[in-house]
């Protein structure tokens, strides 16, 4: 189906049809800045499949789920007046995940994302149980979901079916900062729960929302990251007197991958007008480290990957991933609650999140370290040994790039059969996910420590009143760096003093990494050199 130009109402409600939600619909929805209803095809598709289902109970039918039990009890026929209790069991049962619950972003999008697979009408689920979802989510009603205990295959059933617990008045949600019994939530903001009937519980647990709601939030932030490592880079270049001439247009056009390209040309912005790269036109150098001349072609090479996963969740938040499938001819017992798409390309993400940590903490060694930073004070600082500067921001870089290197290891490669072997096959997607959030946890740290060294070192070129007792002319006299970096630079020194005499340095990396999770450094670096690829 068409996306619809009716998508969001002058009111700020998102309407969902089970086919045109998009991955860049999805962090308001996260943040609660947009409602959430149902189109007007999504009730018809909805009250069409649940047609099909009644027909196939009014028959008695044997069909998995439906009249069955579940799993390795998928022989085992479900009298029609056991199918309340069944489903229920179906949701108690399978409520086992362990561990820290999700933040709330994460539940916020799982409500919206299982909401919007049932909307399209191939689950055989009725209307008032996806209205629940939803007025869950537009009244804040967030349960708790424990972090761990999904395979990835049949789709998310643990984490699920915490999340379906509180549909029928059990488990525990938050609501308005308190966490409540499932049932007492729904009663403070004004919700019943629901008995679910036939299909109903599992059609709320069979699926792949868990690890699309992470994977969504990932591949958001990734993107905004790359842009970041783009600007910090081009600031550690400025102030170590390197050369943009290996961003030269002419050099990626006859190596076309677009992610080179894109960051290449975000180079190429960020250091336009730089009085740097003229005061040292006739610098003896030949060519800069790997790790500021390659940035385009490491840089780029996580933005594909990015890319890549950013088209298989854009796919995956439109499809119907629960079993059976409930088609005009009948229900088929199939296999899209296998989370394996996802996996492969969280697991793809997360390795090419850790080389922008791995790319980004050499270039804070070569920062602060004297013998590689083209005349910088060892440990950016102007009185070494009774300061000691910036020395253990590198230790602190290092730690979080070998701890992302262990957490890179692909989830998807292992496979533990369950259920009596009947599910023998599984993805382990959704550890695929968590790991790939904790790498970007770490990145983002790391691309905060290189921004403040980035800003120290440019303090030096720069003058501003700091001078080097060995080096005093380190500093480019009457220069300033490209219009992109200088924005960069002038948003961390509006928040972070230059770092004279050692104090308590982790406040200084906290609210660096503060000014990227806001959005401060790149919405300021846009303002002045327009939109980054």
């Amino acid at each position: 189906m068409p996306r619809s130009r009716q998508t969001r109402s002058a009111a700020r409600t998102l309407f969902i049809d089970g086919n045109s939600l998009r991955l860049d619909d999805l962090e308001p929805v996260a943040g609660g800045a947009v409602r959430v209803a149902l189109s007007g095809a999504a009730e018809a598709q909805l009250s069409e499949s649940r047609a099909i289902v009644e027909s196939i109970l009014s028959r008695n039918e044997a069909v998995y789920a439906i009249t069955t039990g579940f799993g390795k009890f998928k022989d085992v026929r479900i009298s029609p007046g056991d199918s309340h209790k069944l489903q229920r069991n179906l949701i108690l049962s399978h409520a086992a995940g362990v561990g820290p619950p999700f933040d709330r972003e994460v539940v916020r999008l799982a409500l919206l994302l299982r909401a919007n697979a049932l909307a399209k009408g191939y689950s055989g689920i009725r209307k008032a149980v996806v209205d629940l979802l939803l007025q869950c989510l537009n009244c804040g009603v967030h349960p708790l979901i424990p972090q761990q205990g999904s395979l990835g295959a049949s789709g998310d059933l643990a984490p699920l079916a915490h999340m379906a617990l509180v549909l029928i008045g059990e488990g525990e949600a938050e609501y308005q900062g308190r966490v409540l019994p499932g049932a007492e939530a729904l009663t403070r903001a004004g919700l019943s729960p629901i008995t679910l009937q036939a299909k109903e519980g599992l059609a709320l647990i069979n699926g792949t929302q868990i690890m699309a709601a992470v994977g969504a939030l990932v591949i958001l932030e990734a993107e905004r990251l790359a842009k970041l490592a783009d600007i910090v880079g081009a600031m550690s270049l400025e102030a170590q007197l390197g050369s943009p001439k290996p961003f030269a247009e002419e050099v990626h056009r006859i190596r076309p991958h677009p992610g080179q390209q894109d960051s290449a040309a975000n180079l190429r912005a960020l250091l336009a007008d730089s009085g740097f790269v003229e005061s040292h036109k006739d610098c003896p150098l030949v060519q800069d480290a790997y790790s500021l001349r390659c940035m385009p072609q490491v840089h780029g090479a996580s933005r594909q990957a990015f890319q890549h996963a950013r088209s298989v969740l854009e796919i995956e938040l439109n499809s119907a991933t629960d079993n059976p499938l409930i088609f005009e001819g009948g229900a088929v017992s199939a296999g899209n609650f296998h989370g394996q798409p996802l996996a492969f390309a969280l697991d793809y993400a997360a390795i090419a999140l850790s080389e922008l940590a791995n790319i980004s903490e050499r270039r804070i060694e070569r920062l602060v370290n004297p013998s590689l930073s083209n005349g910088l004070p060892a440990f950016l600082t102007e009185h070494g040994g009774l300061n000691s500067g910036l020395m253990l921001a590198q230790y602190t870089a290092a730690a979080l790039v070998s701890e992302n290197k262990s957490l890179a290891y692909p989830a998807s490669v292992d496979s533990i059969p369950t259920s009596a072997n009947q599910e023998d096959h599984v993805s382990m997607g959704a550890i695929s996910c968590r790991k790939a959030r904790m790498i970007l946890n770490n990145v983002r740290k790391v691309l905060a420590i290189e921004l403040l060294c980035a800003a120290q070192g440019l303090d030096f070129r720069l003058g501003n009143g700091y001078a080097h007792r060995e080096h005093p002319s380190c500093a480019v006299h009457g220069a300033e760096p490209g219009c992109g970096v200088k924005a960069a630079y002038q948003v961390v020194r509006k928040h972070i003093p230059h770092l004279e005499e050692d104090r308590e340095l982790h406040k200084d990396i906290k609210a660096a990494e503060q000014l990227v999770s806001a959005g401060l450094v790149l919405t300021a670096v846009e303002s002045a050199v327009g939109p980054l690829r």
